[in-house]
């Protein structure tokens, strides 16, 4: 299992997990979860939410001079630590997760919102538990300290 850790891109894990929502949402379960209007109102606050948590991770990063391939993480130069990162410790893969759930709310459809839990599960174990060893390795206690004050996700 450790062969998947860093190897799909997190946006290719959110492109597969849209589709796989996209495939369950064709189900029939009964009535969609949410009347239209709620369903567009929810959907667009989302699409909004995950573009302003995610670009504002990719932002910091940019000012930090760091890397943005989550591919890589030990070529990270910089621990960012301020902005959005006050707040969360993966604001680009919660902007990701966001825009699933927007994705879930415009499908509108039971078994498209669980299938959030498997995203946030494959993220965890394959791509943020490894960066952060990563991270603990190249800035030590600094590290630490950081991921005892803020939360992975929220």
């Amino acid at each position: 299992m450790d062969k998947l850790e860093l190897k799909l891109p997190p946006v290719a894990v959110a492109f597969l997990s849209g589709l796989l929502m996209w495939l369950v949402a064709k189900i029939p379960l009964g009535e969609q979860l949410f009347p239209h209007t709620i369903r567009l109102e929810l959907t667009a606050l989302f699409l909004l939410l995950g573009a302003v948590v995610g670009l504002s991770g990719v932002i910091a990063f940019k000012r930090h001079n760091t890397t943005v391939d989550p591919t890589r993480p030990e070529k990270a130069s910089t621990l960012v630590t301020t902005g959005i990162y006050q707040i969360s410790r993966n604001p680009m893969y919660l902007g990701l997760l966001l825009w699933l759930a927007a994705w879930s709310c415009f499908l509108s459809h039971l078994l498209a919102m669980v299938l959030l839990i498997p995203f946030v599960l494959y993220m965890n174990r394959f791509q943020i538990r490894p960066e952060e060893r990563m991270m603990e390795g190249l800035f030590g206690p600094q590290f630490e300290i950081y991921r005892r004050n803020v939360r992975r996700w929220l």
